[in-house]
């Protein structure tokens, strides 16, 4: 009488993907952890990235930018309300640290159906239309404040939600949008850490580079990470938003 419930219990949890044994293995596999305290140099110590500090100062940045950046969120969110129909805010499911899902946040910068109709546009993709990134140069479906949006990186700001809530930090490789069974094993060990708003990535080309190129920066920023690093992102992001450089 109870064979029945547990293996529905089983089957239940291996439809989670997050539990999948083989799945996880394979992810642990290829994690690098660095193996000393960022703070006292400590063997078997938190690294900078997944430190209770890094944590708190990402919570505490973002909470601070969210206040004083308020009136202009405001803004763009009426300006996206109002200029075409749709909600404002754009959730889209992305994988995060250790391959967990979670939905991140931005102002929606294509036509609500955008989704629904993303294979009629994948021979457009700019990295190859088998390529696990998605990313296509005047996109069809891109509103027009959508694409002032995103040349202005505007419509991520909404991420800063995602930092307070825990699932990302101020820096860190970008979330995917396809999940961690797409990865290469080569790929995986960008997982060991959360996602971020901006990294290496952003201030080193953006969008001009794929997905392969953008490994090799997270890898190298997870081998220097420090709250120096993340300092030194966070300067030069501004300044590679507003020039626009690799936005699409």
């Amino acid at each position: 009488m109870t064979g029945q419930p547990k293996s529905a219990q089983l089957q239940a949890l291996y439809q989670d993907k997050r539990m999948d044994p083989a799945h996880r293995q394979r992810i642990d596999a290829a994690i690098h952890m660095q193996g000393r305290g960022w703070l006292t140099g400590r063997a078997g110590g938190r690294p900078w990235t997944l430190s209770r500090t890094n944590r708190a100062v990402a919570c505490f940045g973002a909470l601070c930018i969210l206040l004083i950046i308020s009136p202009l969120l405001l803004g763009v969110a009426a300006v996206v309300k109002f200029s075409s129909p749709g909600p404002v805010f754009f959730v889209q499911k992305r994988t995060g640290y250790r391959g967990r899902t979670f939905g991140m946040y931005k102002f929606r910068t294509m036509v609500a159906n955008a989704e629904a109709l993303k294979e009629s546009v994948r021979h457009l993709n700019k990295h190859g239309a088998d390529a696990i990134d998605f990313k296509i140069d005047k996109d069809p479906r891109v509103t027009p404040i959508g694409h002032w949006l995103r040349r202005s990186s505007l419509d991520e700001l909404p991420n800063l939600f995602n930092v307070v809530l825990g699932d990302m930090r101020l820096v860190g490789p970008r979330p995917t949008s396809f999940n961690a069974y797409r990865y290469k094993d080569n790929h995986l060990a960008r997982l060991s850490i959360y996602p971020g708003m901006t990294g290496l990535w952003q201030i080193s080309g953006r969008s001009d580079i794929d997905f392969d190129q953008r490994v090799e920066l997270d890898l190298s920023y997870i081998n220097e990470q420090s709250l120096l690093l993340d300092l030194k992102i966070l300067f030069k992001t501004p300044f590679k938003v507003f020039s626009g450089h690799g936005a699409s």
